[in-house]
């Protein structure tokens, strides 16, 4: 018999797309280091419309606690920081010409305490979306077996690969947690 519809590197894909919505959240939770990133939510009141400020800006890390944005086109300079201080990510920006700075303050204990629990809850939301989708491979995997398009004996070979691709997943998932976590620790 053969395995029917069923397609396990679309699911793995669907898995990783998880731990990818993972790593961009997990990249805007601010550190102690000033990461490109942070800034990334930021939308701009620009040309008759919100943009992101990537678009009207280069982000660069000069030193790891400061941000430089340059900013492209002149008269979008006070936009762009009233967009910074608006954005509620707690950074205060200093302008010279196009230029705005962005210093990155210490982060306190408890401050720092709270951020890892961001982490944990995006973490545990990436496991619960990759949980969503072996429960979706396996009910298509109960299906095809119960219409008679799949064996018992494939059936089982493939649940236990969904497993197998669900538990490498979650172990990823778990080590950029690990990494992020220690990374917002770091005094």
């Amino acid at each position: 018999m053969s395995t029917g519809n069923f397609d396990l590197n679309e699911l793995k894909r669907r898995m990783q797309g998880a731990t990818q919505a993972l790593k961009h959240e997990l990249g805007g939770l601010r550190t102690g280091r000033a990461s490109a990133s942070m800034v990334e939510p930021v939308q701009v009141e620009a040309y008759g419309s919100h943009m992101p400020l990537n678009q009207l800006a280069t982000v660069s890390v000069p030193e790891p606690r400061l941000l430089s944005v340059q900013v492209w086109d002149r008269s979008m300079v006070k936009a762009v920081e009233k967009a910074i201080v608006d954005s509620n990510l707690g950074l205060s920006p200093a302008t010279e010409g196009q230029v705005i700075r962005l210093r990155i303050p210490e982060l306190n204990q408890e401050r720092r305490k709270e951020l890892v629990k961001v982490a944990h809850k995006y973490a545990e939301q990436a496991r619960v979306a990759v949980r969503h989708v072996r429960r979706d491979g396996l009910d298509t995997l109960k299906k095809l077996e119960k219409n008679h398009e799949m064996s018992e004996d494939d059936q089982e070979r493939l649940a236990g690969d969904v497993q197998k691709a669900t538990d490498s997943v979650i172990s990823e998932i778990d080590q950029l947690l690990a990494a992020k976590e220690k990374e917002i620790l770091t005094v």
